[in-house]
C-alpha cells in the first residue's frame, strides 16, 4: 500500500466523523494487512500502541489534568482574578487585561487551554457584562486567551513534543515563558485599543474595584497567596532539579488538594470523588489517542513517509523563509481540523527533518508548532476553546469567532516574531 493511499484514507476516516484513535488505528494496521511482508503487522501496531504508553514523561499529563481539575473547583480562578484587577482594574481596559493575565496563571497550573477557558470564563465573562463589557467581546477574549494554557509552562501539548522529538521537557518549557508573555502582551494590546474605541461604564467599574479595594491589600494577596505560588512550586521544582516535570506534575496534584481541602476549604472530601471522575473522563480519550498515534507515527517512519516528505519540501524550496512560511500554514491548517495530541505525535516525526535541515533548533520549532496548533483552539471547525465558551455563554460558534478574529490577528502577529526572531524562544536556555 503507497504512503499516499495511507494518508488518504486517514482524511477520508476524519471527513466521514470516525473518531481520531479509531482512524489512526485503522490506517495503522492497514499497510500490514495488504502486504505481508511490511514489518508493522496488526501485532507489531498493538504492541507500540502499549509500548509507547509505557512513559514516565507521558504521566505526567493526567496528573496536570487532575491538578487542573481540582484548582477549578477550589475557585483558584477567581482568587487571582482578585488580584490582578485590585492593581490595573481602573485603568484603561484593566478588567480585560486582567483577565487575561488570569489565563496566563491559570495557564501555568493547568497546562491545559481548555481547563484555562473553562476555569476562569465561567468566573469572569458574567462579571465583565455586568459591568458594561460587550458579552461576545469578553467570551472571544476568554475563549483566546485560553490558548495560553498550553503555551505558559507546565503544558501539556509540550510534553507530547518533547515525547515524540526527544528533546528535553525542561527546556522546552523555560521555552515557552516568553512567547506566552508576548502573546499575553499582544492580546491586552488589542483590549485597550478596543476599549478605548469603545469605550466603558468607569462609574460601574470603579465602583467594583473600590469595594474590592476596601477589602484591603493584605486581605486580597493573602486570599490569593496559594494559587499564585502553585506555578512557582511547579517550575521552582523542575528548573532547580528538585523534582522531573512528571514528579512536579504529583507535585502540583499534591498541593493543590492541600490548598483546597485545608486552606481554602473550598472542597471537602466527599467532592474529591468526582473530582477523580473527571480527570479520568478528560485522560481516558486522550490516552487512546495517544496510543493510537505512537502507532501510525512508526508505521509511518516504517514507511519513510517523514523523509519522502522532508526531501520534497526541501527540494521544491530553497530559502529557509519560504519553508518556514509554508510549514507555519500547514500547521495553522491541521490546528483547524485535528486536536493537537495526535497532531503533534503524527507531525512531529514528518516536520522534524524539514527543521533542522534548515538549521532550525528543536526546542525553537517545538514552541513555533504549539503556538500554531494553539491558534486552532479558536479556529473554526474544530476550534474546542469556542465550543467551551459556547457552552458557557449560550453565543453560537460562529459569532464567537467572528468576534474572535482580531484577537487571532494580534496572536498572528506574535507566530511570526516568534518563528523569525528564535530569541524569542530560546533567551532563557
Amino acid at each position: 500500500m503507497s504512503a499516499g493511499l495511507v494518508l488518504f484514507l486517514f482524511f477520508v476516516c476524519l471527513l466521514i466523523a470516525i473518531p481520531i484513535s479509531t482512524s489512526l488505528g485503522i490506517v495503522s494496521v492497514l499497510p500490514g494487512a495488504f502486504d505481508a511482508s511490511f514489518t508493522a503487522s496488526a501485532t507489531y501496531v498493538v504492541r507500540s500502541m502499549f509500548g509507547g504508553l509505557d512513559s514516565f514523561p507521558l504521566l505526567a499529563v493526567p496528573m496536570f489534568i487532575l491538578s487542573g481539575i481540582i484548582m477549578a473547583r477550589g475557585g483558584i480562578s477567581k482568587r487571582l482574578f482578585d488580584l490582578f484587577s485590585y492593581f490595573i482594574g481602573k485603568k484603561t481596559a484593566g478588567l480585560p487585561c486582567a483577565v487575561v493575565v488570569t489565563c496566563l496563571f491559570y495557564g501555568a497550573i493547568s497546562g491545559s487551554g481548555i481547563a484555562t477557558v473553562a476555569a476562569v470564563g465561567s468566573m469572569t465573562i458574567p462579571l465583565l457584562v455586568n459591568l458594561g463589557y460587550d458579552k461576545k467581546f469578553c467570551t472571544a477574549l476568554v475563549a483566546v486567551a485560553g490558548s495560553l494554557g498550553v503555551i505558559i509552562p507546565p503544558s501539556i501539548p509540550f510534553i507530547m513534543f518533547g515525547m515524540a522529538s526527544g528533546v528535553s521537557v525542561s527546556d522546552i518549557f523555560l521555552a515557552g515563558i516568553v512567547p506566552g508573555l508576548l502573546i499575553g502582551g499582544m492580546l491586552m494590546v488589542y483590549a485597550v485599543v478596543y476599549c478605548k474605541k469603545n469605550g466603558e461604564d468607569k462609574e460601574k467599574i470603579n465602583h467594583e474595584i473600590d469595594q474590592l479595594r476596601e477589602q484591603g491589600l493584605w486581605k486580597v494577596f493573602k486570599s490569593s497567596f496559594f494559587a499564585v505560588l502553585s506555578p512557582i512550586i511547579i517550575l521552582g521544582c523542575i528548573y532547580s532539579g528538585i523534582a522531573s516535570p512528571t514528579e512536579a506534575a504529583v507535585i502540583s496534584v499534591f498541593y493543590s488538594l492541600i490548598v483546597s481541602l485545608f486552606i481554602y476549604k473550598s472542597l471537602k472530601f466527599k467532592d474529591l470523588y468526582p473530582v477523580f471522575a473527571e480527570a479520568v473522563k478528560t485522560y481516558a480519550p486522550i490516552l487512546f489517542i495517544l496510543a493510537a498515534s505512537i502507532a501510525f507515527s512508526r508505521v509511518l517512519t516504517l514507511m519513510q513517509i517523514p523523509q519522502t516528505i522532508s526531501g520534497w519540501i526541501l527540494e521544491n524550496f530553497s530559502s529557509k523563509v519560504v519553508i518556514l512560511i509554508v510549514v507555519n500554514i500547514f500547521l495553522l491548517l491541521v490546528g483547524m481540523i485535528m486536536d493537537t495530541t495526535p497532531a503533534i505525535l503524527i507531525l512531529t516525526p514528518i516536520l522534524m527533518p524539514i527543521m533542522t535541515g534548515i538549521g532550525v533548533n528543536p526546542i525553537h520549532f517545538g514552541v513555533m508548532m504549539v503556538v500554531n496548533l494553539a491558534i486552532g483552539f479558536v479556529t473554526p471547525p474544530i476550534g474546542v476553546n469556542l465550543f467551551v465558551a459556547s457552552s458557557l455563554t449560550d453565543i453560537p460558534v460562529v459569532d464567537i469567532a467572528k468576534r474572535a478574529l482580531p484577537l487571532i490577528g494580534y496572536f498572528l502577529i506574535a507566530l511570526l516574531l516568534i518563528t523569525f526572531i528564535p530569541q524569542i524562544s530560546l533567551i532563557l536556555l
